[in-house]
Formats: structure tokens, C-alpha cells, sequence
């Protein structure tokens, strides 16, 4: 079993920079592929990116657009996101999930645990 909690969420101004920091309990956590997704109301949640057990990385080319980076530390059980030039399109809430296969980051159904999200708010 693993818990994710998620923060570093906000409402900042066009072009600012954010870092979510997603904190799982459990001495297994390196074990998980990690995988932030994000969902703004009324529409699906939708894949931003993932990081593997050795750091491995898969990006929504789509959303992240250079902008966005994630990394990982075992160590601290922690996995981040590092949004920078963000825009109101980026506005959403941003969730964490962690799963133990290898198959794509894409699919929400092959993740086995999910944070409860952090809101993040991008003025125009």
C-alpha cells in the first residue's frame, strides 16, 4: 500500500514557475513508476508525465512543451514536477499516481495509487 500526498500547488501569474512535490509513504516507493496527470473541470484527466524506477522519463510532448520537468528522489520518497512559463491552460488540478508495471504512463487504469491533487491557478 502506498500513500501519495501531493503540494506546491497555487495561484500564480502567467510566466511564473511552480514545483509540486508528491511525498508516498512506504519503504516500496522506489519501486513505482511515477506518473503525474492533471484535470481541469469539465474535462478528462490527461497524462503530463512520468519518471521510472531508474528515472526513465515519458513526456506528453502536447502539454509539457520544454516547459515542464519531473525528478524523482528515492531517498525522500518524493517525486516533483518543475512547471515553469506557466499559462492559463495550465491551469488545473494536478494529480500523482504510482504504478508498479511497465506498460505505458498513458493509461490511468494501470495505476495503482492516487494523491488527492493540488490545485494550481495560472492568471492571465
Amino acid at each position: 500500500q502506498v500513500q501519495l500526498v501531493e503540494s506546491g500547488g497555487g495561484y500564480v501569474q502567467t510566466g511564473d514557475s511552480l514545483r509540486l512535490s508528491c511525498v508516498g509513504s512506504g519503504p516500496t516507493f522506489s519501486l513505482y513508476s511515477m506518473g503525474w496527470f492533471r484535470q481541469d473541470p469539465g474535462k478528462e484527466r490527461e497524462f503530463v508525465v512520468g519518471i521510472g524506477r531508474t528515472g526513465d522519463i515519458t513526456s506528453n510532448t502536447d502539454v509539457v512543451k520544454g516547459r515542464f520537468t519531473i525528478s524523482r528522489d528515492n531517498a525522500k520518497n518524493t517525486v516533483y514536477l518543475q512547471m515553469s512559463n506557466l499559462k492559463p491552460e495550465d491551469t488545473a488540478v494536478y494529480y500523482c499516481a504510482a504504478k508498479a508495471g511497465t506498460a505505458s504512463y498513458y493509461s490511468e487504469e494501470l495505476y495503482d495509487y492516487w494523491g488527492q491533487g493540488t490545485q494550481v491557478t495560472v492568471s492571465s
